[in-house]
C-alpha cells in the first residue's frame, strides 16, 4: 500500500484479497482505514484484464466520435423502464467488463466487512447475492471555458447512492474529492480503478464509514474524456438496515452539511425507493415518461 497524504487518496494492491489468499485481512484493514478516514482509494491487483479495459476504450470512443443522429437511435428513453441503451459493436465488450469488475465488487465489499470485524459473507448474504449494477459510459467533450464565467466544473458535487462506486478513468482525468483536508485531485493511476462508498453503506455503518462528496471538472484539455463508473449496489428489494454493534457508528444527522440535505440515517425502506427518488431528480424525463 502507498501511503496515503492529506493531499493524495491510498493506493491499495487488493491482489490477496481478490485471490482469496494470505494476507486479505491486512488488505481489508488497509481499506478499512481508507473508508473511515475519507471514503475513496484506489485499488491495484484486481485481476481485470487491461487489454478488456483498452478495447472499451477504444469501442466507446469509436461510439461517441458517431453523428448525434446516430447515436441517438439508441437514446435512454427508448430503453425501457430501466432506461437501458447499448450499441452492437460493444455489447460482448460492455458485458465482459460489467461481469470482471462485479466480480471485484463482490471481492471488496468481503474486504469491506472484514474491516468491519464481520464474517466476509455478510453484505452477500444479505443484500449483494444478486446485486443491482448499474454501468455507465460517460463522455466528457472538450469545452473552453465561456469568458467572464466561472464553470469549471462539469459535475457538481455529490455523493453515489448505493455500497461501492468502482470507477476506471481514462488519462485525461478531473475528479476531485471532498476529504476532512478539503477538496484534493484524484488523477488517474495506470492500472487502478478508483473506488468510493455510497449512502448505503453509510447509512448501515452509522456514519462510521462516510460516504464522500466528489465533483468532475469541466474538460478543458483539447480532447474527448471518458469515464466507466460501476455502481455496486444493494438488491433493488433489499431492506438496508443499520449494522448493529459497531464501534463509534452515531449515526448523527449531518444533513445540514450534505450536498443534497438528506439525512441517510433516516432512511428506511426498499434499496429501490431510495435509489428512484434520487434518479428521478437527475433525469426528471425518467420519471415523468418511463417510472
Amino acid at each position: 500500500m502507498t501511503t496515503a497524504t492529506d493531499r493524495t487518496l491510498p493506493l491499495i494492491d487488493v491482489a490477496p484479497l481478490v485471490a482469496g489468499a494470505p494476507g486479505r485481512d491486512a488488505v481489508a484493514a488497509q481499506i478499512g482505514a481508507a473508508c473511515r478516514a475519507h471514503g475513496f482509494f484506489y485499488v491495484t491487483g484486481h485481476g481485470v484484464d487491461a487489454a478488456l479495459v483498452q478495447r472499451l476504450e477504444d469501442l466507446s470512443h469509436r461510439f461517441f466520435e458517431l453523428p448525434t443522429e446516430t447515436k441517438m437511435q439508441w437514446r435512454m428513453a427508448l430503453g425501457g423502464g430501466a432506461w437501458r441503451g447499448f450499441f452492437p459493436p460493444v455489447r460482448e465488450t460492455i458485458l465482459g467488463y460489467m461481469a470482471a469488475v462485479t466480480q471485484l465488487g463482490h471481492r471488496l465489499m468481503e474486504g469491506i466487512a472484514l474491516s468491519l470485524g464481520l464474517p466476509a459473507a455478510y453484505f452477500a448474504q444479505r443484500y449483494t447475492a444478486d446485486p443491482l449494477i448499474l454501468f455507465r459510459l460517460f463522455n466528457y467533450p472538450s469545452q473552453p471555458v465561456p469568458e467572464g464565467l466561472d464553470v469549471q466544473w462539469g459535475v457538481g458535487e455529490h455523493t453515489d447512492y448505493g455500497l461501492l462506486t468502482i470507477l476506471h478513468q481514462d488519462t485525461v482525468g478531473g475528479l476531485a474529492v471532498h476529504t476532512p483536508a478539503g477538496w484534493i485531485d484524484a488523477p488517474p493511476i495506470a492500472g487502478a480503478f478508483v473506488c468510493n462508498i455510497g449512502d448505503m453503506l453509510d447509512r448501515m455503518t452509522g456514519g462510521l464509514y462516510k460516504s464522500t462528496p466528489h465533483r468532475v471538472r469541466r474538460n478543458t484539455s483539447g480532447r474527448d474524456r471518458l469515464s466507466f463508473p460501476l455502481f455496486f449496489d444493494p438488491n433493488f428489494e433489499a431492506r438496508v438496515q443499520r449494522i448493529e454493534g459497531l464501534a463509534g457508528a452515531q449515526a448523527l444527522d449531518d444533513s445540514a452539511g450534505r450536498w443534497d440535505r438528506a439525512n441517510v440515517h433516516a432512511f428506511n425502506g426498499r434499496y429501490g425507493d431510495y435509489l428512484l427518488a434520487k434518479v428521478s431528480k437527475v433525469f426528471p424525463q425518467l420519471r415523468d415518461e418511463v417510472l
